[in-house]
């Protein structure tokens, strides 16, 4: 039995694209873990499992709702704006994550390992941050303490209303465009950026000491072939597990259409497409 709670919630409007049943499936290998989709489909035949609830409201109900938290008005038209506003889910969606220790942010295009292999109670008691990388925040998923300095911690942006209210993206979940800089070992102080991001707020915080953060590279990213899941594992070459794999550019690149049967218990990830 784990001691600490964790709920993700995630947005997500307009069609479920074809890499969602292996998302789903993924969460049914993390059963003490709840999965909150917030969205406004209703015509997903796949079941859902046990643990992924879905909470039906529109674009402009969930626009309503910041609003009224936050005291200035938000009205996102784009879907992928919400990427901006993840650091504040904590704090916009309170009653839903109420009950949970942690709440965590995540995309769709993400296929989970095994979490609780990676964030265990241990650290969980020690951290208040958790993220997957270790050079800027992962808006695909990251973890947070759920207490009001997390909830509230995207406030210490300067820009948090410019970018909230803006419809520009300016990747403030993540680093404001600068994650190659980053990764190649620049320090987020050091480079010229158009607003205060997420990691500039995480980064600071951690100096002062005001929180406690864990960054390391604990996710798989990219086109690089040779993963395979396997039983709710990911598992890179034979030879490394990983929290999670990330299908952003694989996406991009495979475009199977609709799924017509179940996700097997195994399968293999190319630099190209998925298979069994």
């Amino acid at each position: 039995m784990y001691k600490k709670s964790i709920g993700v919630i995630t947005c997500y409007f307009g069609n479920f694209p074809w890499y969602f049943d292996y998302f789903l499936q993924s969460c049914s290998y993390n059963p003490s873990i709840d999965f909150l989709i917030v969205t406004d489909i209703k015509n997903h035949l796949t079941p859902l499992p046990l643990n992924v609830k879905f909470i039906f409201k529109t674009m402009a109900e969930v626009n309503e709702l910041a609003t009224n938290k936050l005291g200035f008005e938000i009205n996102i038209t784009r879907p992928y704006k919400f990427c901006d506003l993840k650091p504040a889910y904590g704090f916009i969606f309170s009653e839903l994550l109420e009950s949970y220790d942690f709440w965590a942010q995540s995309d769709i295009d993400i296929i989970f390992g095994d979490i609780r292999g990676f964030v265990d109670d241990d650290m969980l008691t020690a951290y208040d941050f958790i993220n997957m990388r270790h050079d800027y925040t992962t808006g695909c998923f990251a973890l947070y303490r759920n207490i009001p300095l997390m909830n509230e911690l995207f406030k210490k942006s300067k820009d948090y209303i410019k970018v909230f209210t803006s419809d520009l993206d300016f990747a403030f979940d993540e680093s404001n465009f600068v994650n190659n800089e980053l990764t190649d070992g620049a320090s987020i102080f050091d480079l010229k950026t158009e607003i205060e991001s997420f990691t500039h707020v995480v980064k600071s915080a951690m100096l002062r000491n005001e929180i406690k953060a864990y960054f390391d590279f604990i996710l798989i990213e990219g086109l690089t072939g040779y993963i395979k899941f396997d039983g709710g594992k990911v598992i890179y070459k034979n030879k490394y597990e990983g929290i999670l794999y990330h299908l952003y550019l694989l996406k991009q690149v495979y475009k199977p259409g609709k799924r017509k049967a179940p996700v097997p218990e195994k399968y293999h990830i190319s630099s190209k497409k998925i298979y069994n």
